[in-house]
This record gives structure tokens, C-alpha cells and sequence, in this order.
């Protein structure tokens, strides 16, 4: 007779089944990710989280660049555009005189210098830009091609830094949604990030300032150049002022007579002492509210914000002459003098664009009668 069945036996298939929970069970335990295994992920995100923002940051940095460059080029395009609306200035004038043809052939010549150095700029880009037509840098350019060429590359270099800070924009976006998603992670080495990015933004700005600086003044001299003269003249011509005392501002345009003999025969480290020296000596006989810039080679104007009497724009420009003399015997270079031109606005000067072209006239009128002294630009018509 067969032995009965134990009655606390497991069916098999229900014993399989034990076996094979308890098997899964041992499993997961073996592979439950401890704490080790949790830093390493977080580790892992970290170096990918750093990764991507490092990117994000050099990227945004290059195009703070463009962005910077894009107005060097846009500054030299004003600077020209300034130029060309010299010569058109030259170009109205009624009168068909000497003086009036070496003006526009001055301010030609200035334009002709102010396309070319925007050239140069455009072809120094760091990324693709399209470059200016050689016809366009000859002294004798159209007017109008001038103009077009300018539009243009105003227009491509404007839309160029509007992408560029639509670019800057968005990944400043990515890297602040970056920041907030992995906060918890990223909270030590953000610190480290935003001062890495907050110094190279600081040098950035100080680059900028640099670049501003170098813009606006002579490097030679540290005076500031035309543009900045210009600025500083329509700034102090258009201020608001009361109506009992009507703005009265002058320009004085001083030539240095004899200068180009010093470089042909004592060589122009000599010359560029001279010119060293008489910029500091005219910054130091004028006040500090007024402006002294050097225009170009030994031409140089002296922007009087405010003044009474013509009596004390001839003292001025005495102390200006006296300036040059003093320095002229100091180097020893025995020959150096200056003619100066007076314009005032807004009387006999009604329009302060014309300023400094009218003191550059009565500049002239020295020069042809005997150098070395001073008169003022005449009455209008």
C-alpha cells in the first residue's frame, strides 16, 4: 500500500513559484544603488551640467566680442558718414573760392581716409563679413556709391549685432533654466561660475571703456580727437539755457606754422615731442570746462563753452601762440609758430555746424597774410 501523502507537503508548482520571488528579491537587493552609487550619478550630472554651462559661457563671451566689434565697425561708419556730411557741407557753399575748394578738397581727403580705415576694419573681422568695393576707397569716389557703401554696411553690421545679442539673449535663457533645474547639485560650483563670468565681464566692460577711450582721443597726445570735438560742440551748442544768457561758445582752430620743417629736418621723434609738449601747455592755458583736441598732424581746435567779449578769445589765443613759442624754445627747434582761426557762436556763426569750418577759414586768412597771429571769422553776408 502506498504512504500517504504528508499533509503539510508545498505543491510543486507553488514551490517553484517561492523560489523564483525569493531568487528576484536577492537580485534587487544586490543591485539597490547605495550611496556611492548615488554620488557618481550626481557626480556625472554635475560634469554634464558643467559642460553644457561652460559652452553656454564661452559661447555668450565670443558673441559679447562680435557684439563689441560690430560697434568698433558701426563707430568707424559714423566717423565717415561725419566726414561725408563735411564735404557736403562744402559742397553748398555759395561762394566758389580758394578757400572754399581746398576745404572740400580737405574734407575729400578726410573721407577718402575715414572709407579707408573703415575698410581695413571690415577686412580685420573675425567672422565673414562682406568687404567694402575697391572703387569705393579711391580719392575720387562717387558721392552717392560712398553713400550706398555706408548704408549698407551699417545696415549688415546692425543686423549682425542684433543677432548677436538675440543669440547672447537666448543662451543666457538656457543657462539660467540650467542653473534652476539643478540647483541642488550645482549650488557650490555656481559661485565659482558666476565669479569667473562676473571677472571676464568686468574685463569686457574695461575693453570696452578702452575701445570707447582710443575712439574719442589721439593716442600720441591723450587729446581728444575731432569726433569727440564734435560731440563735445553739438553737446554745448544744443544745451538748454535760460533766455536771459543765450549760449555763447567758440571755437579757436590752430595751425602750426613751420611744423612740417621740424620732421624734414630734425626727424619726427623730434616732431612728436613738440607736438607732446604744446598739447600739455594748451591743456594748461585754458580751463577745464573747455576742450582742446588735436584734429589731425599739427592742426589743432580749442572749444570755449563759455565767453564774454571777443577781447577774451584774443587773449586765448595769445596764450595758444605764447604756448607754441614757449615750446619752440624750450625743444630749440627755432622756427615753430602758430596761426589761429576765431569762430563764435551764435554770432557772427549761426549754425554751430559750421563752426569749425569758419574758424578753419579765418585760420587760412592768418596764414596768407603773414602767420603768427590770430583773426576772426567775418560777418555773414
Amino acid at each position: 500500500m502506498a504512504p500517504e501523502a504528508s499533509k503539510t507537503s508545498i505543491p510543486i508548482p507553488e514551490r517553484t513559484r517561492t523560489l523564483r520571488a525569493a531568487r528576484g528579491r536577492a537580485f534587487a537587493i544586490r543591485f539597490r544603488p547605495g550611496p556611492a552609487a548615488i554620488a557618481a550619478a550626481a557626480l556625472v550630472c554635475l560634469l554634464i551640467g558643467l559642460l553644457y554651462l561652460a559652452l553656454q559661457i564661452r559661447t555668450i563671451l565670443s558673441d559679447q566680442l562680435k557684439q563689441e566689434y560690430a560697434g568698433l565697425v558701426l563707430d568707424a561708419v559714423e566717423r565717415a558718414e561725419s566726414a561725408r556730411s563735411l564735404v557736403g557741407i562744402w559742397q553748398q557753399l555759395p561762394d566758389a573760392t580758394e578757400a572754399k575748394a581746398a576745404g572740400y578738397q580737405l574734407a575729400r581727403n578726410e573721407l577718402t581716409q575715414r572709407v579707408a580705415s573703415l575698410a581695413a576694419l571690415v577686412s580685420a573681422s573675425p567672422s565673414a563679413a562682406p568687404h567694402l568695393p575697391p572703387s569705393s576707397l579711391t580719392p575720387g569716389a562717387d558721392l552717392r556709391e560712398t553713400d550706398a557703401v555706408l548704408s549698407s554696411v551699417s545696415a549688415w553690421w546692425r543686423a549682425q549685432r542684433d543677432a548677436d545679442g538675440a543669440d547672447v539673449r537666448v543662451r543666457i535663457a538656457h543657462v539660467a533654466r540650467t542653473l534652476i533645474a539643478s540647483a541642488a547639485l550645482l549650488f557650490c560650483m555656481l559661485i565659482t561660475a558666476l565669479g569667473m563670468y562676473a571677472k571676464r565681464n568686468r574685463l569686457l566692460a574695461g575693453r570696452s571703456h578702452e575701445f570707447e577711450w582710443a575712439a574719442l582721443h589721439d593716442p600720441m597726445t591723450g587729446l581728444p580727437n575731432r569726433r569727440k570735438l564734435f560731440a563735445t560742440l553739438e553737446k554745448a551748442a544744443t544745451k538748454p539755457v535760460a533766455l536771459t544768457a543765450p549760449c555763447r561758445i567758440a571755437v579757436l582752430y590752430v595751425d602750426l606754422d613751420g611744423f612740417k620743417q621740424v620732421n624734414d629736418s630734425l626727424g619726427h621723434r623730434v616732431g612728436d615731442e613738440f607736438l607732446i609738449a604744446v598739447s600739455k601747455r594748451f591743456r594748461e592755458s585754458v580751463r577745464k570746462v573747455d576742450v582742446v583736441a588735436r584734429i589731425g598732424g599739427d592742426e589743432f581746435a580749442v572749444l570755449i563753452r563759455e565767453f564774454s567779449t571777443n577781447a577774451e578769445l584774443g587773449e586765448i589765443a595769445r596764450r595758444l601762440i605764447g604756448c607754441v613759442v614757449q615750446t619752440d624754445k624750450e625743444i630749440g627747434v627755432g622756427q615753430v609758430r602758430a596761426s589761429i582761426g576765431i569762430a563764435s557762436f551764435p554770432d557772427p556763426v549761426d549754425d554751430y555746424h559750421r563752426l569749425v569750418a569758419a574758424a578753419d577759414e579765418a585760420m587760412y586768412r592768418v596764414k596768407r597774410s603773414g602767420k603768427n597771429s590770430y583773426a576772426f571769422a567775418d560777418e555773414p553776408n
